[in-house]
């Protein structure tokens, strides 16, 4: 049975797909069978008339993942916007049966298997005669959640708002990974302190923005995945 994991950030751009691939990095480099999933990509580079969506590619190759990007995104949409956004332009409506087969086909080949969100946990990813949230795939996907955050100023706030909506919606955090953390900045060593005092949720890795590893063992890191 397949073991897997949801890594979603506080907000867009703050390191989801860098922190993924090392996280899927550190597990090939452990010796473990992992793999990476993404339900939804909006801002798809086109290249050769084909579109390509760049976080699957990026932790391909970070990870040193033989896979095609495009087997690992059930959505890819050229826009540049919110998923519920860019489904509507590009008329291509989100199916959350699609992205549970999908997944489920995926997982099939990986006994350790990271899924990576869209934006912050409160994504819309479709908004019309029915509502898909990114907080309705995690439920539905069955899997608990690695928060990444950024280490700077107005980190407490969105890190701590981001915790109390999984909470009410039920869904398990076990760990956060700050994003380009300074080990000498007081404020980010600050921010890492109240954080966890706020939340009482683990502080698993400091990421710099240079790193090519995360300072955790594997064995810890393969302890916060789940039975799927």
């Amino acid at each position: 049975m397949s073991k897997g994991i949801f890594v979603t950030g506080t907000g867009t751009d703050v390191g989801k797909t860098f922190v993924t691939a090392l996280i899927t990095r550190k597990l090939w480099k452990h010796g473990l069978n992992a793999g990476y999933y993404k339900p939804v990509l909006s801002g798809a580079q086109r290249k050769n008339g084909k579109l390509i969506p760049g976080d699957a590619d990026y932790v391909c190759k970070i990870s040193g993942l033989e896979k095609d990007p495009n087997s690992l995104v059930s959505y890819i949409y050229e826009t540049a916007v919110s998923p519920h956004l860019a489904s509507k332009i590009e008329q291509k409506p989100i199916e959350m049966q699609k992205i549970i087969s999908d997944f489920e086909k995926i997982k099939e080949g990986f006994d350790y298997i990271t899924v990576e969100g869209s934006g912050g946990i409160v994504c819309p990813l479709r908004i019309d005669d029915q509502t898909i949230m990114l907080s309705d795939v995690i439920k539905a996907l069955s899997l608990d959640v690695i928060l990444v955050a950024p280490a700077a100023l107005g980190t407490i706030n969105s890190t701590v708002l981001t915790v109390e909506y999984a909470k009410q919606n039920e869904i398990s955090i076990k760990g956060i990974i700050f994003n380009c953390y300074e080990r000498d900045n007081f404020l980010h060593k600050d921010n890492k302190r109240q954080i966890a005092y706020i939340t009482g949720i683990p502080i698993i890795a400091c990421v710099d923005s240079n790193a090519n590893d995360m300072e955790i063992d594997a064995e810890i890191l393969e302890k916060l995945y789940r039975e799927i």
